[in-house]
Protein backbone atom coordinates (compact mmCIF):
# COMPACT_ATOMS: atom_id res chain seq x y z
CA UNK A 1 0.00 0.00 0.00
CA UNK A 2 1.29 3.40 -0.69
CA UNK A 3 2.55 5.55 1.99
CA UNK A 4 -0.43 7.58 2.46
CA UNK A 5 -3.17 6.03 1.15
CA UNK A 6 -4.32 5.15 4.93
CA UNK A 7 -5.07 8.33 6.07
CA UNK A 8 -6.28 9.46 2.65
CA UNK A 9 -9.24 6.78 2.79
CA UNK A 10 -9.90 7.86 6.31
CA UNK A 11 -9.72 11.47 4.75
CA UNK A 12 -12.48 10.46 2.66
CA UNK A 13 -14.55 8.94 5.07
CA UNK A 14 -14.35 12.07 7.69
CA UNK A 15 -15.09 14.20 4.32
CA UNK A 16 -18.70 11.86 3.56
CA UNK A 17 -19.62 12.06 7.27
CA UNK A 18 -19.05 15.90 7.86
CA UNK A 19 -20.84 16.85 4.57
CA UNK A 20 -23.75 14.45 5.51
CA UNK A 21 -23.97 16.54 8.72
CA UNK A 22 -23.35 19.46 6.64
CA UNK A 23 -26.44 19.47 4.84
CA UNK A 24 -29.04 18.73 7.39
CA UNK A 25 -28.35 22.11 7.64
CA UNK A 26 -28.30 23.78 3.86
CA UNK A 27 -31.07 25.74 2.25
CA UNK A 28 -32.65 25.15 6.31
CA UNK A 29 -34.95 28.49 7.30
CA UNK A 30 -33.83 29.89 10.91
CA UNK A 31 -30.01 28.85 10.06
CA UNK A 32 -27.85 30.88 12.86
CA UNK A 33 -25.21 32.78 11.41
CA UNK A 34 -22.29 34.23 14.33
CA UNK A 35 -19.92 36.68 13.80
CA UNK A 36 -15.75 35.84 14.41
CA UNK A 37 -13.14 38.26 15.80
CA UNK A 38 -12.66 38.85 12.03
CA UNK A 39 -16.18 39.60 10.91
CA UNK A 40 -16.06 36.32 9.18
CA UNK A 41 -19.27 34.10 9.47
CA UNK A 42 -19.59 30.63 10.90
CA UNK A 43 -22.41 28.43 11.44
CA UNK A 44 -23.66 25.70 13.52
CA UNK A 45 -22.75 23.39 10.46
CA UNK A 46 -19.01 24.49 10.38
CA UNK A 47 -18.41 23.64 14.16
CA UNK A 48 -20.31 20.33 13.76
CA UNK A 49 -18.64 19.16 11.08
CA UNK A 50 -15.27 20.29 12.47
CA UNK A 51 -15.65 18.44 16.35
CA UNK A 52 -17.31 15.36 14.02
CA UNK A 53 -13.88 14.99 12.32
CA UNK A 54 -12.04 15.88 15.51
CA UNK A 55 -13.44 13.15 17.30
CA UNK A 56 -12.99 10.92 14.20
CA UNK A 57 -9.11 11.52 14.63
CA UNK A 58 -8.73 11.23 18.06
CA UNK A 59 -10.49 7.83 17.79
CA UNK A 60 -8.40 6.47 14.42
CA UNK A 61 -4.95 8.56 14.93
CA UNK A 62 -4.76 9.64 18.85
CA UNK A 63 -0.89 10.77 17.61
CA UNK A 64 -1.52 12.87 15.01
CA UNK A 65 -2.09 16.75 15.60
CA UNK A 66 -4.90 18.57 14.51
CA UNK A 67 -5.08 22.28 13.00
CA UNK A 68 -8.63 23.18 12.28
CA UNK A 69 -10.40 26.90 11.49
CA UNK A 70 -13.15 26.34 14.54
CA UNK A 71 -11.03 25.05 17.32
CA UNK A 72 -7.92 24.75 19.06
CA UNK A 73 -4.87 23.44 17.86
CA UNK A 74 -3.88 19.87 19.06
CA UNK A 75 -0.36 19.40 19.24
CA UNK A 76 1.53 16.88 16.88
CA UNK A 77 3.16 13.69 19.11
CA UNK A 78 4.47 12.19 15.58
CA UNK A 79 5.13 13.67 12.55
CA UNK A 80 1.42 13.97 11.21
CA UNK A 81 -0.88 16.84 11.34
CA UNK A 82 -4.16 17.20 10.02
CA UNK A 83 -5.66 20.75 8.85
CA UNK A 84 -9.03 20.81 8.66
CA UNK A 85 -11.50 23.59 6.73
CA UNK A 86 -15.12 21.99 7.58
CA UNK A 87 -16.87 24.55 5.19
CA UNK A 88 -14.71 26.46 2.57
CA UNK A 89 -17.10 29.12 1.80
CA UNK A 90 -19.12 29.69 4.38
CA UNK A 91 -20.92 32.53 3.11
CA UNK A 92 -22.14 30.68 -0.14
CA UNK A 93 -23.15 27.87 1.87
CA UNK A 94 -24.91 30.74 3.80
CA UNK A 95 -26.51 31.68 1.10
CA UNK A 96 -27.60 28.72 -0.84
CA UNK A 97 -25.08 28.63 -2.93
CA UNK A 98 -23.49 24.90 -3.67
CA UNK A 99 -20.43 26.12 -4.07
CA UNK A 100 -18.93 25.64 -1.02
CA UNK A 101 -16.46 23.28 0.06
CA UNK A 102 -15.19 20.68 2.90
CA UNK A 103 -11.05 20.56 3.11
CA UNK A 104 -8.91 17.85 4.70
CA UNK A 105 -4.91 17.65 4.40
CA UNK A 106 -2.93 15.78 5.62
CA UNK A 107 0.60 16.84 6.63
CA UNK A 108 3.57 14.58 7.29
CA UNK A 109 7.22 16.36 8.52
CA UNK A 110 5.87 19.84 7.27
CA UNK A 111 5.25 19.03 3.71
CA UNK A 112 1.47 18.59 2.51
CA UNK A 113 0.95 15.20 1.44
CA UNK A 114 -2.49 14.04 0.56
CA UNK A 115 -6.00 16.23 0.60
CA UNK A 116 -9.47 16.05 -0.23
CA UNK A 117 -11.62 18.74 -1.59
CA UNK A 118 -15.39 17.78 -1.18
CA UNK A 119 -18.54 19.42 -2.49
CA UNK A 120 -21.43 18.43 -0.21
CA UNK A 121 -24.12 19.85 -2.09
CA UNK A 122 -22.50 19.20 -5.62
CA UNK A 123 -21.58 15.51 -4.39
CA UNK A 124 -18.36 15.54 -5.86
CA UNK A 125 -15.35 15.62 -4.40
CA UNK A 126 -11.61 15.61 -5.44
CA UNK A 127 -8.52 14.39 -4.00
CA UNK A 128 -5.25 12.92 -4.01
CA UNK A 129 -2.20 11.62 -2.32
CA UNK A 130 1.95 12.06 -2.75
CA UNK A 131 2.54 9.41 -5.83
CA UNK A 132 -1.14 8.01 -6.56
CA UNK A 133 -2.33 10.92 -9.05
CA UNK A 134 -5.41 13.35 -8.46
CA UNK A 135 -8.84 11.76 -8.65
CA UNK A 136 -12.15 13.23 -9.26
CA UNK A 137 -15.72 11.10 -8.25
CA UNK A 138 -19.31 12.80 -9.02
CA UNK A 139 -22.17 11.70 -7.19
CA UNK A 140 -22.04 7.80 -7.70
CA UNK A 141 -20.20 7.61 -10.86
CA UNK A 142 -16.17 6.00 -10.19
CA UNK A 143 -13.43 8.30 -9.72
CA UNK A 144 -11.31 8.89 -12.77
CA UNK A 145 -7.69 10.29 -12.95
CA UNK A 146 -8.15 13.69 -13.72
CA UNK A 147 -5.39 16.50 -14.52
CA UNK A 148 -5.15 19.95 -15.54
CA UNK A 149 -5.45 21.33 -18.74
CA UNK A 150 -3.30 21.65 -21.37
CA UNK A 151 -3.55 25.41 -21.89
CA UNK A 152 -0.05 27.34 -22.11
CA UNK A 153 -1.10 31.06 -23.17
CA UNK A 154 -2.80 33.63 -20.86
CA UNK A 155 -4.53 34.83 -23.24
CA UNK A 156 -6.27 31.39 -23.56
CA UNK A 157 -6.48 30.81 -20.03
CA UNK A 158 -9.98 30.76 -17.64
CA UNK A 159 -9.57 32.81 -14.18
CA UNK A 160 -11.44 31.58 -11.01
CA UNK A 161 -11.35 34.14 -8.04
CA UNK A 162 -13.33 34.86 -5.11
CA UNK A 163 -15.24 38.01 -3.96
CA UNK A 164 -13.67 41.74 -5.21
CA UNK A 165 -14.18 42.80 -1.88
CA UNK A 166 -10.99 40.89 -0.54
CA UNK A 167 -8.71 42.67 -3.20
CA UNK A 168 -9.97 45.77 -2.26
CA UNK A 169 -9.80 45.36 1.41
CA UNK A 170 -5.97 43.95 0.86
CA UNK A 171 -5.09 47.26 -1.21
CA UNK A 172 -4.46 44.66 -4.09
CA UNK A 173 -7.31 45.25 -6.70
CA UNK A 174 -4.67 46.41 -9.29
CA UNK A 175 -3.31 42.84 -9.36
CA UNK A 176 -6.03 40.91 -9.94
CA UNK A 177 -7.19 43.76 -13.15
CA UNK A 178 -3.90 43.38 -14.72
CA UNK A 179 -4.71 39.42 -14.33
CA UNK A 180 -8.23 39.82 -16.36
CA UNK A 181 -6.85 42.22 -18.78
CA UNK A 182 -4.72 38.92 -20.04
CA UNK A 183 -6.88 36.04 -19.57
CA UNK A 184 -9.47 35.18 -22.33
CA UNK A 185 -12.59 34.58 -19.37
CA UNK A 186 -12.87 35.53 -15.72
CA UNK A 187 -15.54 34.24 -13.39
CA UNK A 188 -16.06 34.79 -9.64
CA UNK A 189 -16.31 31.03 -8.80
CA UNK A 190 -14.28 31.26 -5.95
CA UNK A 191 -13.19 29.73 -2.76
CA UNK A 192 -12.02 26.16 -3.15
CA UNK A 193 -14.30 25.72 -6.09
CA UNK A 194 -12.19 27.51 -8.48
CA UNK A 195 -9.08 26.11 -7.43
CA UNK A 196 -10.40 22.40 -8.09
CA UNK A 197 -11.86 23.77 -11.45
CA UNK A 198 -7.69 23.88 -12.07
CA UNK A 199 -7.21 20.57 -10.80
CA UNK A 200 -9.65 19.12 -13.20
CA UNK A 201 -8.80 20.97 -16.45
CA UNK A 202 -11.79 23.33 -16.19
CA UNK A 203 -10.00 26.65 -15.82
CA UNK A 204 -6.26 27.63 -15.18
CA UNK A 205 -6.10 30.09 -12.74
CA UNK A 206 -7.39 30.39 -9.73
CA UNK A 207 -6.39 33.27 -7.16
CA UNK A 208 -7.03 34.53 -3.84
CA UNK A 209 -5.52 37.25 -1.73
CA UNK A 210 -6.08 35.99 1.66
CA UNK A 211 -6.25 32.50 2.51
CA UNK A 212 -5.34 31.09 6.13
CA UNK A 213 -3.63 27.81 6.24
CA UNK A 214 -6.64 25.65 6.57
CA UNK A 215 -7.74 27.64 3.01
CA UNK A 216 -4.83 25.91 0.88
CA UNK A 217 -3.56 23.07 2.87
CA UNK A 218 -5.56 20.45 1.04
CA UNK A 219 -5.13 21.97 -2.43
CA UNK A 220 -1.75 21.64 -2.46
CA UNK A 221 -1.11 18.15 -3.27
CA UNK A 222 -4.27 17.70 -5.27
CA UNK A 223 -3.03 20.44 -7.90
CA UNK A 224 0.59 19.03 -7.16
CA UNK A 225 -0.91 15.70 -8.09
CA UNK A 226 -3.05 16.84 -10.81
CA UNK A 227 0.18 18.37 -12.70
CA UNK A 228 -0.38 21.81 -11.63
CA UNK A 229 0.59 24.04 -8.90
CA UNK A 230 -0.72 25.51 -6.02
CA UNK A 231 1.36 28.38 -3.76
CA UNK A 232 1.49 31.52 -2.44
CA UNK A 233 1.78 34.34 -4.27
CA UNK A 234 5.81 34.26 -4.42
CA UNK A 235 5.43 31.16 -6.14
CA UNK A 236 6.14 29.20 -2.81
CA UNK A 237 4.48 25.95 -1.84
CA UNK A 238 3.57 26.86 1.89
CA UNK A 239 0.69 26.97 3.82
CA UNK A 240 1.26 30.01 5.84
CA UNK A 241 1.79 32.59 2.89
CA UNK A 242 -1.52 34.54 3.75
CA UNK A 243 -2.33 34.27 0.12
CA UNK A 244 -2.94 31.78 -2.72
CA UNK A 245 -2.87 30.98 -6.15
CA UNK A 246 -3.74 27.85 -8.77
CA UNK A 247 -2.53 26.96 -12.00
CA UNK A 248 -1.02 25.21 -15.13
CA UNK A 249 2.67 25.40 -14.73
CA UNK A 250 2.99 26.81 -18.43
CA UNK A 251 1.43 30.27 -16.74
CA UNK A 252 3.94 30.31 -13.51
CA UNK A 253 6.15 32.73 -15.06
CA UNK A 254 3.85 35.20 -15.97
CA UNK A 255 0.94 34.70 -12.98
CA UNK A 256 3.62 35.31 -10.26
CA UNK A 257 5.78 37.91 -12.24
CA UNK A 258 2.53 40.34 -11.28
CA UNK A 259 1.49 38.76 -8.14
CA UNK A 260 4.85 38.99 -6.74
CA UNK A 261 5.06 42.79 -7.20
CA UNK A 262 1.28 43.28 -5.53
CA UNK A 263 2.02 45.08 -2.19
CA UNK A 264 2.19 43.35 1.32
CA UNK A 265 -1.18 42.19 2.87
CA UNK A 266 -2.87 44.82 4.94
CA UNK A 267 -3.01 43.51 8.46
Amino acid sequence: MPRYSDRLQFALQMATRASELILQHYQVDGLLVESKSDESPVTVADKSAEQLMRQMLAEQYPEDGVLGEEFDDVPSRNSFRWILDPIDGTKAFIHGVPLFGTLIGVEHDGRMVAGVCRFPALHEVVYAADGEGCWWQIGQQSARRTAISQVTSIGSARLMFTEPTHWRTTGRFDSIVQVMDQVRIARGWGDCYGHAMVATGRAELAIDPLMSPWDIAALIPILREAGGCCTDWKGNETITGGDGVSFVPALRDSVISILSTAPALKK
